[in-house]
């Protein structure tokens, strides 16, 4: 079974075909929508009303909070130096890396195939372009991309509201 037992759901998650998810020790909250080959692993934390969409990856350590959108293709990392063995030549096990946690902020946009590395924090509201490779730190409500991203706009942190399509704001600028 692709969703394991202890996967606490919220209420009204939507998975589009949860035979084509692995999720497995993970919280997904209230009204969140997830898309098919998505893998979330033990530990992860996905808000309320995020959208995370096909062929991601979200691994331990992540965690997401509210109204989150997760684009295409995004992957993010937890280990800042991986290997397959240790030192020894054996495999390695959890004794033989260190987690490294990543934080995304309330509203923050992921675009497709961005790639976020470890033990970033992503400011609310901040916006990643496509392709992306996240390095560092993003502030709230900036436009980063690149690779490495760099800032591209400076925080906005405008309500949704006044972006929204046909607003006062909008029209000046369309």
């Amino acid at each position: 079974m692709p969703i394991k037992d202890d996967v606490v759901l919220g209420r009204d998650v939507r998975i589009l075909h949860p035979e084509l998810v692995n999720l497995y020790g993970c919280t997904v909250g209230d009204e969140s929508r997830i898309g098919t080959f998505v893998e979330v692993q033990a530990g992860a934390k996905i808000g309320a009303r995020c959208k995370v969409s096909s062929h991601s990856f979200i691994c331990e350590g992540v965690t997401i909070e509210d109204e989150v959108f997760i684009g295409h293709g995004v992957m993010f990392t937890n280990d800042k130096h991986p290997r397959a063995t240790a030192v020894d030549g054996r495999p390695q096990q959890a004794s033989d890396w260190t987690l490294q946690r990543t934080h995304v902020g309330r509203g923050a946009s992921i675009g497709s195939n961005a790639t976020i590395l470890c033990g970033v924090t992503i400011g609310a509201r901040a916006l990643i372009g496509a392709g992306s490779v996240v390095t560092k730190d993003v502030p709230a409500g900036a436009t980063v991309a690149g690779i490495p991203a760099r800032i591209m706009s400076a925080a906005e942190n405008r309500a949704p509201a006044d972006r929204a399509f046909g607003s006062e704001a909008s029209k000046a600028t369309n």
